[in-house]
């Protein structure tokens, strides 16, 4: 349901409709090479091939490195084989989303510490609506990869060209249940400012009051 909410709103804002897509059946078939080592994490393979000149930023496609890929497939070994070979774990794929920003919206939140460990950088603007990664989990309610991104000095105020912050997606875009409350928990006790309203001027508490969240009117209004 939030996900297609999301895309009426996109539709009527005129921005691109675009959410990010793993890897199919079909495309994994088709992996070769690293690609192929990153999805089976085989880091052994990984060096060899590396050793013997393969290129650790080589692209498929759909515009993915293999670091993308053993992203997708959740295999830290490979990513970290995949970085000690030289891969660039900051580059965006075809739809625009580096590795932590895709452990995060797959809620994984090792992947996530790895990639940040490994040189990912938490505030990279990513996907079509200009985000982030914080943001990408703010909006799926994905508390502990909230933490670890905020831990990590992900940005926290950054507006989307939607014109929303991380903590305006986890009220508008969330349940209103525990996942979320611990999101706007996090966000807020982190420092978010709540004074950040949407296009319309409208803040994260006037967003929650509207819809009965009334554990997120207590945790934003502080107490």
């Amino acid at each position: 349901m939030r996900i297609f909410i999301l895309a009426m709103i996109v539709a009527m804002s005129g921005l691109p409709c675009a959410a990010q897509t793993v890897p199919t059946a079909g495309q994994i078939a088709e992996y070769e090479g690293l690609f192929a080592a990153a999805y089976s994490d085989d880091a052994a393979a990984i060096a060899a091939l590396i050793a013997d000149g393969a290129d650790p930023n080589v692209r498929n496609a759909r515009g993915r490195t293999p670091a993308h890929v053993a992203a997708f497939a959740s295999h830290e070994a490979a990513l970290e084989a995949l970085a000690a070979g030289g891969a660039d774990l900051n580059l965006l794929d075809g739809e625009r989303y580096d590795v932590v920003t895709i452990a995060a919206v797959a809620n994984d939140p090792k992947m996530v510490s790895a990639a940040l460990c490994l040189g990912n950088r938490p505030d990279l603007i990513t996907s079509v609506y200009d985000g982030t990664a914080l943001i990408a989990a703010a909006h799926l309610g994905h508390a502990e990869v909230v933490r670890r991104l905020i831990d990590a000095g992900a940005p926290l105020d950054h507006v989307n060209n939607l014109g929303w912050t991380a903590l305006i997606e986890a009220v508008i875009l969330g349940d209103g249940g525990p996942n979320h409350q611990a999101t706007v928990r996090a966000l807020v006790e982190a420092g978010a400012d709540r004074s950040i309203g949407d296009r319309r001027g409208v803040t994260p508490l006037e967003h929650a009051k509207a819809r009965g969240y009334d554990e997120m009117v207590r945790i934003l209004e502080g107490e």
